[in-house]
C-alpha cells in the first residue's frame, strides 16, 4: 500500500520523504537532506546514513572501502559501516515499490522525533509519501554500527 500526502508529482521522487519500514526498523527516507533536518530538528554538522540498493550502487558512488574490510563489508547483514566520517550501509528492497526502487541511495534516519519513539501520527504528519506492506510499520532494532579503517574495525552500536 503506497498513501501519497503531496500534491506534487512522483516525478520528483527525490524531493520527497518517504515513511516505509526498511530492512531493520521504520525509517524516513529521502536524498533531500536538509528535508530529513528539519523534520528530526538535526544539526546540520551531523550527518545521515547512506543507504545504498545495490553494491553496483555503492561502487558506483565512489565509496573507498579500505581493502582489509571489503569482504565484511559485502557479508554484513543489517550493519552500518563509518569510513572517514561518511555512513553507509548496503539494504535490498524489503518491499516491493516502484517508488523505492527508482532511487539507487538515500539518506536514512530512524522515524521518530530526536530521542523519541516511534510515532505513527508524528511520522504521517511529517513524510509526504508513506509505503508499507500487510505486516504495516513497526520498530524494530537498529543497525549493528563499526567504525572501520583498514587494519581496524569498532563497534559502536
Amino acid at each position: 500500500m503506497v498513501n501519497i500526502n503531496s500534491t506534487t508529482r512522483l516525478l520528483s521522487i527525490k524531493t520527497q520523504v518517504v515513511l516505509t519500514q526498511t530492512d531493520t526498523t521504520v525509517g524516513f527516507l529521502s536524498q533531500n537532506e536538509r528535508k530529513l533536518q528539519k523534520i528530526k530538528s538535526r544539526d546540520s554538522s551531523k550527518p545521515f546514513i547512506k543507504v545504498y540498493k545495490s553494491f553496483q550502487a555503492l561502487k558506483a558512488d565512489y565509496v573507498r572501502i579500505p581493502n582489509g574490510q571489503k569482504q565484511r563489508v559485502r557479508r554484513a547483514k543489517k550493519s552500518t559501516f563509518i569510513v572517514k566520517n561518511s555512513a553507509f550501509r548496503v539494504a535490498s528492497d524489503t518491499l516491493d515499490s516502484s517508488i523505492l526502487r527508482a532511487c539507487s541511495w538515500n539518506y536514512s534516519t530512524s522515524a521518530n522525533a530526536s530521542g523519541k519513539n516511534f510515532d505513527l501520527e508524528f511520522c504521517e504528519q511529517k513524510t509526504d509519501i508513506i509505503v508499507q506492506d500487510n505486516l504495516g510499520l513497526f520498530e524494530g532494532l537498529s543497525s549493528s554500527l563499526y567504525k572501520i579503517n583498514n587494519k581496524k574495525r569498532k563497534k559502536l552500536r
